[in-house]
């Protein structure tokens, strides 16, 4: 008699869920928007992880038991076949036919965590991350260890939003291009983005949901329709968006005319490389951000980041670097030429300058007839991208940015010079000031 073949399981993926589930970082992070698929992505990686490695071990958190049950729980029992799985619902244990365990946890207060005290883990897996603190995830990656041999690794999902937003955001979406695997000391992170759009399974079952999404305030909106990671009440550019601005770090073309633009203070070098294309759209493409550096050595990171074909129009500066000195009657701006960094004035009025720049973020019809903003940035610039959707308006002066905290505000303080200085196409005709040709017989431009 011929023994009867367990039928085979057939599971549909997202192409996200399939980057997620073939992640190679140690820590991975897979969601944004609501509807990418993110739960599902996570139990389909847990189930093919414990069949794949006999008696592994693994942990699945959510903040509250109750969250976990209705969800978590109850779609892994729908999911997993039974004739090699098993739940325990008194201990909350998911058991496999090889020998592997998945844990069902939560951990809602911070002595939650002392519960692990003594686990060892191969996998812990992370849902709705930004509902947890940041000292729980980190003590928690302390129990992943064993010497089996297998692969260890940390992978959570989360929209936006949350107690723990701001730590989430700083650790894995502030750090660099999405789908990028950064390597740190002593970890590896990976941010795999997903919207709605991209789960093909619930725009077919599910079609009006885009729509029901469309109802949610503004704010609410942007996190779970857009996965924005910028977002807060009050912040002053709400033009960005990092879909729409960051691009992939690149050279840009030769004839493009460049510009360098800084903020320069003790406690800060914040000084931008920009190339302005013959329709005047910029391109932000190189970031030297650093502190301490006193005026020569300024001068001479600036001098070193510029590549040998380079040749830089104007390096762009507010007002203040031409005041003098009482004891040397030298300015900084005489330093800065000195030491081969000629400078020329930008604008100093705030609000103009902050406003042209919400008028160079936001999107307009491109010759091409598509939307895009007149300026984009590499993703090599993290600070800027990380420091400009910070912002927020002043409360006494709404149409003002706030200057505190003081640390956010150098980068984006660098390219409103650049706007307010009104830079020049490529190709177009070099009309100067009296200022600008005065600048010119001093030190040459």
């Amino acid at each position: 008699m011929k023994e009867k073949k367990r039928p085979r399981t057939e599971i549909q993926i997202t192409e996200k869920q399939r980057e997620f589930i073939e992640a190679t970082a140690f820590e991975v992070l897979f969601g944004g928007a609501a509807g990418g698929g993110k739960s599902y992505g996570q139990l389909i990686d847990a189930l093919i992880y414990a069949s794949r490695y006999p008696r592994s071990r693994q942990l699945i958190l959510r903040r509250t038991f109750p969250e976990l049950d209705k969800s978590l729980i109850r779609v892994s029992q729908e999911l997993f076949p039974r004739d090699i799985y098993t739940y325990s619902g008194t201990m909350h244990v998911g058991k496999f036919k090889n020998g592997s365990v998945l844990d069902f946890g939560y951990c809602d207060a911070a002595a939650d965590v002392y519960k692990y005290q003594s686990a060892e883990y191969d996998v812990i897996r992370f849902d709705e991350l930004t509902h947890f603190a940041e000292e729980t995830y980190v003590y928690l990656m302390s129990r992943i260890r064993g010497a089996n041999g297998y692969p260890k690794a940390v992978k959570s999902t989360t929209n936006p939003g949350g107690i723990g937003h701001a730590w989430v955001k700083e650790r894995f979406i502030d750090i660099g291009q999405a789908g990028k695997v950064h390597e740190f000391e002593n970890t590896s992170r990976v941010f795999i983005p997903a919207k709605a759009t991209d789960n093909r399974f619930l725009m077919d079952k599910d079609p009006m949901y885009i729509k029901r999404l469309l109802n949610l305030s503004e704010c609410d909106k942007k996190a779970l329709l857009h996965g924005d990671w910028d977002i807060f009440e009050g912040r002053y550019f709400t033009e960005w968006s990092r879909e729409k601005h960051v691009i992939e770090a690149q050279i840009p073309p030769k004839n493009h005319r460049r510009y360098v633009a800084m903020d320069y203070g003790l406690d800060m070098l914040a000084a931008y490389f920009i190339a302005v294309d013959e329709t005047g759209r910029a391109t932000v493409y190189r970031e030297i951000y650093e502190k301490n550096l006193i005026i020569s050595d300024a001068a001479k990171k600036i001098r070193e980041s510029i590549m040998p074909d380079e040749e830089i129009y104007a390096f762009i500066a507010p007002p203040d670097l031409w005041n003098r000195r009482q004891d040397t009657g030298r300015s900084a701006a005489d330093i800065f030429a000195a030491n081969g960094v000629p400078l020329s004035q930008a604008s100093n009025d705030r609000i103009q300058g902050f406003l042209e720049l919400k008028e160079y973020l936001k999107l307009a019809k491109d010759e091409f007839g598509e939307s895009s903003p007149k300026i984009k940035i590499t993703a090599n610039c993290l600070n800027l991208i990380r420091t400009l959707p910070q912002l927020a308006h002043d409360r006494k002066n709404p149409n003002d940015v706030a200057i505190e905290p003081h640390e956010i505000t150098h980068a984006t303080d660098a390219i409103r010079y650049f706007v307010s200085y009104r830079p020049l196409p490529a190709g177009g005709d070099d009309v100067q000031s009296d200022e600008d040709i005065e600048e010119f017989l001093r030190y040459g431009r």
